[in-house]
Order: structure tokens, then sequence, then C-alpha cells
């Protein structure tokens, strides 16, 4: 071969190579370029797919796409899915049950299986039409993929578990959203991280969701001592592990790290978990975090605590989060399948290899054992390996990296990363809370923090407690002048409130607008800079802030004047924490520092819950046990509530917390179990334990019982907590919680109560349970008898206590930990127990007698002012009958002003009838004597009415007469109207000089005057020769005037009458708002006449009052509100005469009947109507009158009549026109005033009983007022008393019953008096009236005038008495009634 033309062929052949390299080249460019703009397309259409799958999984969960489900209306609510305790439901009860079981930290919220339709099920059980064994296609059968028909048919994919709790969490709202976070992080489980929004597909960071989550751990120093540790997650640095995968792989990542975790807890959901499904649709993307926390034992998996996190998906496609993990991660851990040296992935791979960070390849298609690689890189293998082995490769190269590494990871720096959005940054709330948060943390740093509160927090600490000592002093004042020393004990508490109000405050919490901004970042608050023993030597948190808070506006209020550094107005500030409660976040109902109830503050917040929720029906739950015995997390598991349960955090005092029960709940508990759920609010009560280590001796038993008391008697149930089956310790808290039943027995409260046993071993053993209840029964009838010593009860066992079935209220709880803590998750059994508790709680709610919010604040208050006293039943049960007398005072005054209004109405038409002669004669003398007091002038009316009558009738006969003399000169007026006076005049004078005068009255003139005008026109009718039928019917109109304007104006008085009793405020109520009201006016007018006449003829004083509130209410409202009444009742009578009219000629027509008959129908249907009848029209001729033409010449005259009268209706006449009784003011009196008005011999105090007769109960009065009003003075001297009953009978002094008597009484034993006293019932009580000290020290002079006698020496006034103003006085008018 030719050298040549070889090495031409080789040249040429290169060509040729070179030529298709460079083709090829260029061909796989262009395929790179068309693959890319397929992957860009591709993306797009990704992208448009997932948020269709999204949208198609939302509509399977029912949940909408655009709306954030909130933390109280939508969740934290009893509804009937809050009682479903069973792990399976229908698809689109996922999301309620899900909820439900997280919320009471049930980890098989994640498992819960989905029940099949109906349709479902008809399907499953068709069986395949049968077929010859020998025609089966077993191939086919086994490997060939069914129709798509077929497969979408029966392989719909159920939800994914993750993807219910993820898709929960996008419809969150904030709250929510932090809630479910720290539930899963409760039943250890993986939380999310970033989080890919499905449809914007910007990746978030949910900082604030990890705000409320604490962590608890233990580790060995150097010298082996266990240190146990205590912080937040957010803030905590801590070594983190990243693990991610490339691609699809066998190997189950989570699955691997829940090993390294907790093996026997699914920790991070895997391919493997039940529940699992072949389709997952917002799990991608997701990275979760999780942290070991070690226990300081020799078997931990690390020695120290580490964070996990977990990218799910492929990494590959998620690059954003890869970055950020692989960065802040101190090991990174992949799971790489076998990949090309080409493949762009090797890239990445490549650059964590170069990066001196720790780096642990996991290889599925290996089977190598851990091999380290050098420069901190391990690869291990899986195939083929068993997981324990596998485990232990990986634990053991982590902790080897870890032990290389000094990297740490904290949480709250993620979110420096500029290419991600954080929750916190975007909620404007939020932001303020942090800013305001952090503000203060900066005022915090660098002081001492145990004496943070003294410093930021000046009235909270040292003088608000010797404020809460004095008050308790106040209400048990000591010696022979009690009023003297509880004057200089309320100076020395004003001057308390005046130091806490010229506090300045330094924080700046409080000029936030909007208080409720805290909220989000009370864990900032509470965890800012603190150390764990800090936190506890300190315990600072939002509830001192709230305390704070509740100081400002008491101290305000009690001084009555805001704060100038507040900047906003201190009357806002009850509205804020309202606000809060509503949001679903507990109050402070009692001051665990100072064990003292805050009532000015506490009553000003369940205010403005009313004015915001409306006066709702409200079953108290409470809950009592001695320390750390796990209540709060009782109640937080059973409602999802957020009372404080961290470590070294234990409850002080007690915590409010509202829970609604849905419309829902209602309806179900009526329809299916046949009961009314009368509550719309369940509100929770969770107290600080007893028996708490930091009181000591018998302090603790005194606030342990006065805890105890207060707890039991506010609620309607509770739960007597009892940690384990210690003897000793249940006999110590049983014998506290059978006292204060005990004393709820006497002031005959039954509130009910439930044992919870907590952390008992083994719940399932029946008859270990049934010796338990035996024995706790024996132990409370053995402190029932104790308890009955102390009581003065005679009770014998519980039973005889309280209403107690061993059987049904006794309940056993499992462990709360399914394992050793910290790394070991709730125990089911605990949830479940839980679930049966709250079944029990709600049964109970069904059938009891639950408050209104109105009822609880002033059972607060009662309970708690009771309390204070050393008799505490005495006190207690005093201010419940008065309350409960208070109340039913109401009722009676609604209920016998109702009675009132029908037989005023019976009473018109009974009276009507009586005047017409439509009753028999023993009807009317009994219906008259009830309805009528003064009969001899209703007799004497009737006998003038006869009278009057029958002269108007002789009257007209004389005019007919006289007319038929003068037809001729019918035209001629001038003669007519002469004849007709000398004719008037002359029988005017035979009728006055006939008819009796009563009084300075001529009546019959009086009368007889007026009706001049008619009857000429009547004469001048006959003169003219009108018919018999239009003179008739002119008479009859003339004759119903008066009977129409008494009827109207008697009508309109009733109406009035009952207008003002709703719309006047001094009317509006029984009779002690009128006195309120009547006490008002007096103060404002400063009228010391008025005064004595008040305290010495209260009776005539009343009716004064209420005349003189009538004629100023006519006067201001005669045009806008009695005229119309007149004119509307006017209208009426018109109508009804016509209708009479009507039915009169009606029946004349039917029975061809004359006008006698035609008068008779007409009369009768007014009886009940008018006063009138055939007898006003007798002696009236009625020869040839036609009854049709009578019937249209009364319907033609009667509207001009009516608008005549319509016309004189003016305010002198409304009260001219009516008789007295009639009068509106004397229908008030008759209600208000037919009560007992017997007066305090000491004070002159009105009994307020509403029965003038009331043998069989003493006399009473809430509020007594200083015995010298009375002119009661000291005994041998000038000096008048300043002593208040209710301060008298608890002292040692003594009176004289009389003046003239020489036998001395002590005033603690005042019956033995005798007489008068004996009838009395005088309570000893320090609520005194403001009012009376104001009048007294007013009124001074004028007082010792009347009474020649002096406040001096030991009636001297005292001093505090002159600091209350006469606007304290007339508020404290409205406080107490």
């Amino acid at each position: 071969m030719d050298k040549t033309s070889t090495k031409e062929r080789e040249r040429h052949g290169s060509i040729k190579f070179q030529i298709f390299k460079s083709s090829y080249k260029k061909k796989k460019k262009k395929k790179k370029k068309k693959k890319n703009v397929k992957t860009t397309q591709d993306l797009g259409t990704k992208e448009e797919n997932l948020q269709k799958e999204v949208q198609k999984l939302y509509k399977r969960l029912q949940l909408k796409t655009k709306c954030k489900y909130k933390l109280v209306s939508d969740v934290l609510q009893i509804t009937p899915h809050s009682l479903q305790s069973h792990g399976s439901c229908a698809e689109d009860q996922l999301v309620q049950m899900f909820l439900q079981k997280l919320l009471m930290m049930n980890y098989r919220a994640r498992t819960i299986t989905v029940t099949k339709t109906s349709e479902h099920h008809k399907e499953k059980q068709q069986k395949p039409k049968p077929s010859s064994a020998g025609s089966v296609d077993a191939f086919s059968k086994l490997f060939e993929s069914p129709s798509l028909s077929d497969e979408s048919k029966s392989n719909i994919d159920p939800i994914h578990p993750m993807d219910v709790q993820m898709a929960v969490f996008h419809c969150a709202d904030g709250f929510l959203k932090q809630l479910i976070v720290t539930k899963l992080s409760q039943c250890q489980y993986a939380l999310p991280l970033l989080v890919p929004d499905p449809f914007t597909h910007k990746i978030v960071f949910p900082l604030w969701t990890f705000r409320e989550i604490n962590q608890s751990w233990k580790i060995k120093n150097n010298n082996s001592e266990t240190i146990s540790q205590n912080q937040p997650v957010w803030k905590a640095k801590t070594p983190m592990v990243f693990f991610f995968r490339f691609g699809s792989v066998s190997s189950s990542k989570s699955q691997l790290i829940n090993s390294l975790i907790n093996d026997k807890h699914n920790t991070f959901f895997h391919r493997n978990c039940p529940g699992s499904s072949r389709t997952r649709v917002l799990m991608d993307g997701v990275v979760e975090i999780a942290w070991f926390c070690p226990s300081g034992r020799d078997d931990d998996k690390f020695t120290d605590r580490v964070a996990f996190c977990n990218l799910h998906g492929d990494a590959g496609e998620h690059e954003k989060q890869l970055d950020i993990m692989t960065e802040m991660a101190s090991v990174n851990v992949v799971v790489l399948p076998q990949l090309s040296r080409d493949d762009k992935r090797m890239t990445k791979i490549q650059n964590l290899f170069k990066n001196p960070k720790p780096l642990i390849c996991l290889l599925p298609d290996d089977g190598l054992a851990l091999t380290e690689m050098g420069n901190g890189k391990y690869k291990i293998g899986l195939k083929g390996r068993g997981e324990a082995d596998v485990s232990e490769d990986l634990r053991q190269a982590i902790t080897d990296c870890l032990s290389e590494s000094s990297s740490t990871f904290r949480l709250e720096d993620v979110s420096k990363h500029s290419d991600i959005r954080v929750d916190e940054e975007e909620d404007d709330d939020c932001k303020k809370g942090k800013e305001a948060a952090q503000q203060m943390m900066r005022l915090l740093k660098g002081n001492d923090l145990t004496k943070i509160k003294e410093s930021f927090l000046p009235r909270q600490d040292k003088l608000w407690h010797q404020w809460c000592e004095m008050n308790k002093e106040l209400n048990r004042p000591q010696g022979d002048d009690p009023e003297m020393e509880i004057s200089k004990t309320k100076v020395k508490m004003m001057k308390i409130r005046e130091e806490q109000h010229k506090a300045p405050i330094k924080s700046s919490w409080m000029i936030i607008p909007q208080m409720i901004c805290l909220i989000y970042f009370k864990s900032i608050i509470r965890h800012g800079q603190m150390s764990q023993k800090e936190l506890q030597d300190a315990t600072f948190g939002l509830e001192h802030i709230m305390r704070e808070i509740g100081q400002i506006y008491e101290s305000c209020s009690s001084v009555k004047k805001n704060k100038k550094d507040l900047q906003i107005d201190f009357s806002s500030l009850p509205s804020l924490a309202a606000e809060m409660m509503i949001s679903g976040f507990p109050l402070e109902l009692m001051d665990g520092d100072a064990a003292h109830v805050p009532v000015i503050w506490i009553s000003a917040v369940l205010d403005q819950l009313i004015q915001k929720l409306g006066d709702q029906r409200i079953f108290v739950l409470s809950v009592l046990g001695i320390q750390s015995s796990g209540k709060s997390t009782m109640l937080n598991a059973m409602f999802g509530l957020q009372f404080a349960v961290s470590a070294g955090r234990c409850t002080r005092g007690a915590f409010m917390q509202l829970v609604k029960v849905s419309d829902e709940m209602k309806t179900q508990m009526k329809t299916q179990m046949k009961t009314q759920m009368n509550t719309d609010y369940i509100l929770v009560v969770d107290t600080e334990g007893l028996r708490a280590p930091e009181l000591a001796g018998s302090s603790t038993r005194h606030h342990d019982n006065e805890l105890a008391t207060f707890v039991i008697g506010l609620g309607n149930m509770t739960l007597i907590n009892i940690y384990g089956e210690n003897p000793a310790e249940m006999q110590d808290i049983l014998q506290i919680v059978v006292q204060a039943f005990m004393r709820m027995k006497e002031v005959r409260l039954t509130p009910s109560c439930v044992f919870v046993h907590q952390n008992v071993s083994d719940i399932t053993a029946g008859e270990k349970n049934m010796e338990g209840r035996r024995r706790l029964q024996e132990t409370l009838d053995k402190m029932t008898k104790l308890a009955a010593e102390g009581e003065v009860s005679n009770a014998e066992c519980f039973s005889d206590v309280i209403a107690f079935d061993v059987q049904k209220d006794v309940v056993y709880f499992a462990q709360l930990w399914e394992g050793s803590p910290p790394m070991a998750p709730p125990n089911p059994s605990y949830c479940e127990n839980i679930q049966d508790l709250k079944t029990t709680i709600l049964s109970h709610v069904s059938q009891s007698n639950v408050m209104m919010l109105t009822d609880i604040k002033s059972h607060i208050t009662n309970l708690w002012e009771a309390l204070l006293k050393e008799r505490f039943v005495f006190s207690f049960k005093n201010a419940l009958e008065i309350a409960a007398y208070r109340k039913l005072e109401t009722e009676y005054s609604k209920w016998t002003w109702s009675l009132r209004k029908a037989m005023l109405e019976t009473e018109n038409k009974l009276q009507n009838q009586i005047e017409n002669g439509a009753i028999k004669e023993n009807i009317i003398r009994e219906t008259k004597r009830k309805l009528n007091e003064v009969l001899q002038q209703r007799d004497l009316k009737k006998k003038i009415d006869a009278q009057r009558t029958q002269n108007e009738n002789t009257l007209l006969e004389k005019a007919k007469n006289l007319a038929l003399t003068y037809k001729d000169n019918a035209k001629n007026d001038e003669i007519l109207q002469n004849e007709f006076a000398q004719f008037w005049s002359t029988w005017m004078d035979e009728i006055i000089r006939d008819t009796p005068q009563v009084g300075d009255i001529e009546i019959m003139k009086d009368m007889m005057e007026e009706k001049g005008g008619e009857y000429y026109r009547i004469f001048q009718k006959y003169c003219q020769g009108a018919t018999s039928a239009a003179i008739l019917g002119e008479i009859i109109c003339n004759k119903l005037k008066e009977p129409i304007q008494q009827s109207v104006y008697k009508k309109t008085a009733q109406d009035l009458a009952d207008e003002m009793k709703t719309n006047c405020k001094s009317l509006n109520g029984n009779r002690s708002n009128l006195e309120k009201h009547i006490l008002k006016t007096l103060a404002e007018k400063e009228d010391f006449d008025a005064y004595m006449t008040y305290i010495h003829n209260p009776k005539e004083h009343f009716k004064s009052f209420i005349k003189y509130e009538v004629s100023l209410y006519i006067n201001n409202n005669f045009n806008i509100s009695v005229l119309p009444k007149m004119e509307d009742d006017l209208r009426q009578k018109q109508k009804q005469i016509s209708e009479a009219v009507k039915r009169a000629s009606k029946e004349v027509n039917e029975n061809s009947g004359d006008a006698d008959f035609w008068l008779e129908i007409f009369t009768k249907n007014l009886s009940d109507v008018l006063i009138f009848s055939e007898k006003n029209l007798k002696g009236v001729s009625r020869d040839d009158v036609d009854v049709k033409l009578l019937a249209e010449v009364i319907t033609k005259e009667l509207p001009s009549i009516i608008f005549d009268m319509s016309k004189e209706f003016n305010t002198e006449s409304f009260l001219q026109k009516l008789e007295y009784k009639d009068r509106p003011d004397q229908i008030l009196n008759e209600h208000f005033c037919q009560c007992c008005w017997v007066q305090c011999p000491f004070c002159k105090a009105i009994c307020t009983n509403t029965a003038e007769d009331h043998d069989q109960q003493p006399h009473s009065v809430p509020f007594h007022r200083p015995d010298g009003l009375n002119g009661w003075h000291f005994r041998g001297t000038e000096n008048l008393c300043t002593g208040f009953c209710t301060t008298l009978v608890a002292s040692t002094k003594t009176f004289c019953p009389t003046y003239e008597s020489e036998e001395y009484f002590p005033y603690n034993d005042y019956r033995s008096a005798g007489g008068v006293y004996a009838k009395w019932s005088i309570t000893p009580d320090l609520t005194e009236l403001s009012y009376w000290k104001w009048f007294t020290c007013r009124f001074q002079k004028e007082l010792e005038e009347y009474y020649e006698k002096k406040f001096q020496d030991e009636g001297q006034i005292p001093d505090e008495w002159r600091n209350h103003s006469k606007q304290d006085a007339i508020e404290s008018l409205d406080k107490y009634f």
C-alpha cells in the first residue's frame, strides 16, 4: 500500500472524525438547548399541575384556598369532632379529626384511617362474574396493567397524612400555625422549617411558630455530674445535621433519621409509616427539623443536643433549600444513587467534597460499611445491610464529625437569608410585638433579674403586697371603734394607690396602642436573656406585664385620673385584656405572688367581655391539685389551651381562659343526646398547686384553704387532680378539698367534682381500680368527719356534703409519657383518658345550671370579699342572699307591673260595662271593691251624672217644644238667639237651685254652661224643621264627646305609665333602683330639707319624686310621645264607633228593628270601649227616626267632632281631665309604694322587702347609714354617733333602745333589746356607701343644727370620710344598687 495514500486516508479519516465529532457536538448542543427549553416548559407545566393537585386536595379536605382558619373561631371550640375518640373518619372530616387529636397531644393524629363511603363498599362487595378455572389467563391477571377506567375506579389514592398536616398549616392563621407546631413538638414530631408556598412557590420560614417551644435535656460534665438544661428552640445554639437526597432511592432517609433520634417513634414521617400513600402533594421541598435531646444516661445516642434537618423530595429540584441548609449545617448527609461522572448533581457533590465541612454519603447501591475518605468525608453502604448496622455506622460517623466540628446552628439565623420569606416580617402586629419585646429586653439587659420586678414593675411588688395586706386587715377590724380603724386603714390604702399612680412607666411596652401585639412575643419577654436559674428567680413573663397593667388601671381608678406617660386612657386597658381572652389566651384571675384577686381590674375586664360578647351563659370548670401534678398539661390537652407548663414554671395563683361551645355542638346535644346544651362558653380556671414548697408551716395551710374555697366556690365543676397513689399526699389534699366543699354546702352552693388519679401504672386492672375507689371513699368520709368539727357541721360522710358517685366521679389516667423523657412522646392512652374525661365534663355541662357573665362577675367579687373576712360562710351566705334577693326583686317588679297593666286594661273594660249597666249588681259590688278605693266619690259622681243626663234630656225636650213656637222665624238668627238665651237662663237657674254643691264646685253649673252652644244648634235645627234622625244623630254625637275624651285620656295615661316604666331611668327597675335615683337627685340638688323628708318620711318623698318625674316626662315628651298616643287612640275610637254604627244598622236591617233596637245594638257594641249606654239618651224622643238616615248623620258628623277634640289636647288639660286614680303618677305610686316602709331603728334605712306584710321574714336592708343621721348620740353627751349599723353590730359597744331607757344592750346582740329591734336582721359588713360619708361631711353643720348636737370626740367624723366627693357618692350608688 502506498504510504502517501495511506497517510492521506488516515488524514482524510481523521478529518472525517473531526467533522463527525464537531457535528456531534453541534447536534448535542442543539439537543441540550432543546432539552433546556423543554425543561423550562416542563417546570411551568409542573407548577400548573401542582396547583391543580393542591386544589383537588383542598377540595377533598373541604378547605378553602384563600381562607385563613383562625385559632379561636375555627379550632378552639368544643365541637362534635372534639368528642370523637376513634381513629377513623370520613375523608371530609380529616382536618377536624387531625386538629382535635393534635391539640390533645395524641401522636396518632398522623395515622387517622379514612372510612369508606357506602358506594365504595357496594363496589367492593360486588364479586366478579364466575368463570371456569380452565379459561383463566394467569399472566394477564397478574402482570398486565388494567384499563385506565378500571384503575381510576379502584385506585384513587388515599390522602397522604403529611398532606393533611401541611394543608392545615397553609390554611391556618398565625396563632393556629404556632399552636400546631407547638403541639407537633409535644408529640415529638419533626417541625416544618422551610415551607414552599403551594401557590406562589416562595420559600417561607415560619420562625414565629417556634417561639413557644422550649426543650429540656440533661448532659454530663467532665466530672460526670448531670446538668439540666432548658431553653427555647429558637434561641439555643446546637450542632445541626442536614439530610437530603438526589433522585429516587430505595432506602428511606426519614426512617434512617428516626433510628438516630428515637427508634420507637416516627419523628419524621416515612414511606413505611401507617397510612402512607403512593402520592403526596405538599411535602416536596419542605425542610423539617427535629432535635435529639439527651437524658444524661449512658445509653444516650448522642451526649449533647443535636438538630436534624430533612429536605423532602429530590434535592436537585429544590436548590434554594439545599443551598441554605448545606451552608448552615454542621454535618451534611446525602443519600446518593449511582451517578454518572458528567451528571450535574456530581458538581454539587464535588463542591461539598471541597468544602471543609463534614460530609457523609449514604450509597443505596453499595454494601460497604462505614468508610472514612479523609478530610471529614465518609461513605456508608446501604445495600443488603440491616437497619441497626446502618444506624450505628451513621451515628458513629455523625459523632466523629461533630467532635471535629465547632459549627453550631441557631434557628433564628435562618431568617438572615434574603431569598426566603419570614412570617414575623410580614405580619404588622407580629412586627410590633417583636420590636416591643426586643426593646424591653434591651432595657432589662444588664440588670439584676431577681430584682427586675421591683424596678420595672413597681406597682405589683412591694406597694401592691402592702395594699393586699391592708385590705385583709380592713375586712377584719378589731376594737371598740371599728369605724375609726377602718377609716385610718383606708387612708393608708389610698396613699399606696397614689404612690402606684405616681410610679413612672419605664418599660416601652406601655406606649403600644395595641397591647395584644405582645402576645406574639410573650416567649421573648419570658426567656429573653435569662438562664434557667435566673428564670426561676425572676419569674418574669407576660403575666407580670398584664398584672402591672391591672395595677395601673386600679390605681388610676382609685385616684380617678389618667397617667400622663400612659399615652392611652386607662379606661381602655380592660378592653385590651378582654380582646386577649377572646383571642384564646389566659388572663390572671388571682395574683399568685400576692395571693389576692384584683377585683377592680377583673370586674372591668369582665364588663368588657360582656360588652364584646354579650351576656353569655358560662359553665366554670376549675382544677385543684398539688404542685407539679399535671393540672395545666391536662387542661391544655383537653381543650387546646395555653396555660404555662414549661419546666421550672409552675402556675402561681389562678388563670382563666374562655372556650366556646360551638352551635353544632349544641345542636348535636339536643338532637342525639336529647339534652339541651344551655352553655355558650366554658370558663376554664387553672390554679397553682397546693402544698407549694415556697410556702411553709401554717401559712401553707391557710393559703391552700383559701385557694381551694375560692376555686371550688367559683366552679360549677372542679377537677381534683391527684398525682400517683401516695396515701399521705392524698390525705393532705383531700382534707383541704372536703373542707372547701363543706363550706359550699353551708352557703347553699352545689358544685360537682371529679377526682382524677394521674400517673397510674396499670389503669386496666379492674380489681386494683375497685380497691383504689374504696380507699378514696374511706379517706373522703374520714376527712369529712374531721372537717365537720372545724366547720360546725353534722356531716358524717362525703356524700352528705356533695352529690358524689365514687364509680362515676373518679377517673384514672395513664402515665403522660410513652417511655422516658425527654425524647418520649405523649402516651396515646393518656390522650384517650383525656377524651373520656372531656365527655364526662360535657355531660355535666348539659345538666348544670350555668351562670351568666354578669353573674360570674358578681360571684367572683362576693366570693373573694367573703374570703377576706374571718367568717366566710356567714359573709358569703349574706352576699348570696342579697344578690338573690336583688334578682328576685327585679323579676318581681317586672311581674307585678305586667300584672298591673293587665288589671288596668281589664278594669277599664269592666268599669265601662259597669257604668253602662252591662254587669249584674252582685258583680258590680265585688268589682267596685277591687277596682276603686273611693266608692263614695264614685257614687256621688254617678248621682251627678244621672242628674246631668236627666237635665240634659229635659232641656232637649223643652228646646224642641220651644222650637215649634218659633218655627216661622227659623231664618231670623237674632230672634232665635235671644229667645234661646232667655229660655236657657231660666232653666239653668232651676237646675243649679235643685242640685247640691260639692265643696267649692258648682258641678251642674260648670258642666251645663259648656253645653249651651250644643243645645242652641239643636234648637236651631228644630226650628229649621230638621228630621228626627238628624236631630237624634246630632244629640248622639254630642253625648259621645265626653266618653270618648275620658277614654282617650285614661288609656293614654296607662300607656304613658308603661312607657315611663320602660324608658325613664328612675322608673325602669325595682324600688331599689328608684331609691338610687332619688338619692342621686338629692345629691345633685343638695337640698337639706328634702333630705330630712326622705330620711323621716320616705314614702311621701317617693310619691312626690314620682309625681315630679311624671310631670317632667310629660312636659318634655308631650309632642313626641303623649300627643301621638292620644291621637292614635282617638282614631281608634272613631273606628270603633263607625264599626258599631255599621253593626247596629246591619242588625236592624236583618231583624226589621226600629230606632230603639238600633240604639240598643249600637251602645252594646261600645260597652267595652266607652262609658255610653241607652241611659244617656233617656227621655230623648226617637219618634219617626229613619234608622238609615240616623247612621248617615252620625257617620257624617263624627269626623268633625273627632277633629275638634284633637285640637283641644295639650299639656295643661292632660292631667286636669283625668281622675286622680287614673293619673300616671298615681298608677306608678300604686306599683312602687305597695311594699314595706318600716325603717331601721338605728339609722332609718328603709326595709327593702317588696311585701307590705312579711311577718315571717325579718326586716332587712343591704346598706345602712351612720346612726347619727337619725339623731343617735352617746348617752350623757351631745356627741352624735358616726358608726354604721353594720360595723356597730360587729363591735363591743352597747346602746339604749329608747331615750327613756336605762338598760344597755350589746350591739352584737341587738335583738335582745326586743320590740322593733328583734324584728330586724342586720349583718356585720364593711360594705359602706361613700354616699352617706359624703352626705355627713357636706351637711355636718345642718345636721348639728337640726339635732342640736355635734360630731365631736368619740363621734368625730373620720378623716377618710372627707376624701369622698359628690361624684364618689353618686358613683357608689351605681356600684351597689
